[in-house]
């Protein structure tokens, strides 16, 4: 590297840094990763087995500079906008479903971004040539990924630390990878904070509230998401993302590598031990 002699795999295990990075500028084809205003970067290792997915995040991976025109994203496959949309959607969801829901403004912001994605999805589905639509989608993707949906609150990135082990061991898209998990790690955890998953069935997803049970709101909530999953054509479990069942032993490798054999937990809204992720993958199946 440039300002770095050392095995570049070193950065993305956490174990050194970089004091120096050249600058960034970028120009955007693919309104997903929110890479224009992020602070990540993902690579994958081929070298191991099964491939191991990591990320390695500092501030000076922001870009200098972004050129952004929405008619570079009109001849984008149908599939390709769908996991844009999804990867977009799930990087404010990290920041929303927190231990941490006190910020009204911040949450306020995140719900409207979230309704007004996918009011504009199904346009540029139905009309890949939509300026205006494919504008809002290019724009709600920087939205969701700068930060700013995630003012004052504590994220969780479980379901893209599941993720990552899922695209690392089938080599599949990043957002159809998130849109087979989130479901499941959303069943699994909404017991910690269930008023939230309520008030982004309602807020976000139109549910009528159910005054008599908060449990089926959420869960009502939850169901809408994935049929708005579904309806852009992305898949909300394992199976259809990857065409067969997964085994058990492919889980449990995902588990030992999502948990680094046993040396961290993933989440913050629940910490999940390797127990847990075992008990997702599988409820995703």
């Amino acid at each position: 590297g440039r300002y770095y002699d050392g095995d570049v795999w070193t950065l993305y295990e956490h174990k050194d840094h970089a004091t120096q990075y050249l600058p960034i500028g970028c120009i955007l084809t693919i309104p997903a990763a929110g890479s224009e205003m992020s602070n990540g970067s993902v690579i994958t290792n081929d070298e191991v087995d099964g491939w191991l997915k990591k990320d390695y995040c500092v501030d000076e991976f922001r870009c200098k500079f972004a050129i952004m025109n929405p008619e570079l994203t009109f001849t984008l496959p149908a599939w390709q906008t769908a996991c844009g949309i999804t990867d977009m959607m799930m990087h404010t969801f990290e920041r929303y479903f927190s231990v941490e829901d006190e910020m009204t403004v911040t949450t306020a912001i995140a719900e409207a971004l979230l309704r007004d994605i996918m009011l504009n999805a199904h346009k540029v589905m139905e009309n890949p040539y939509d300026y205006n639509a494919r504008a809002q989608i290019m724009w709600a993707g920087s939205l969701a990924h700068n930060d700013l949906t995630g003012c004052g609150s504590i994220g969780d990135w479980a379901t893209h630390n599941l993720e990552h082990e899922l695209s690392g061991m089938f080599d599949v898209s990043h957002g159809a990878g998130l849109a087979a998990m989130w479901g499941s790690w959303a069943r699994y955890t909404c017991p910690v904070n269930i008023t939230r998953f309520a008030q982004f069935a309602v807020n976000v997803m139109g549910v009528t509230q159910n005054f008599k049970s908060v449990e089926e709101t959420a869960e009502a909530g939850i169901e809408a998401c994935e049929a708005f999953f579904r309806s852009i054509g992305m898949p909300t479990n394992i199976h259809d993302l990857i065409g067969r069942e997964i085994t058990d032993e492919e889980i449990e490798i995902m588990a030992d590598k999502c948990c680094e054999f046993g040396a961290r937990t993933v989440g913050e809204l629940m910490k999940l031990e390797r127990e847990d992720m075992v008990n997702i993958y599988k409820m995703a199946k």
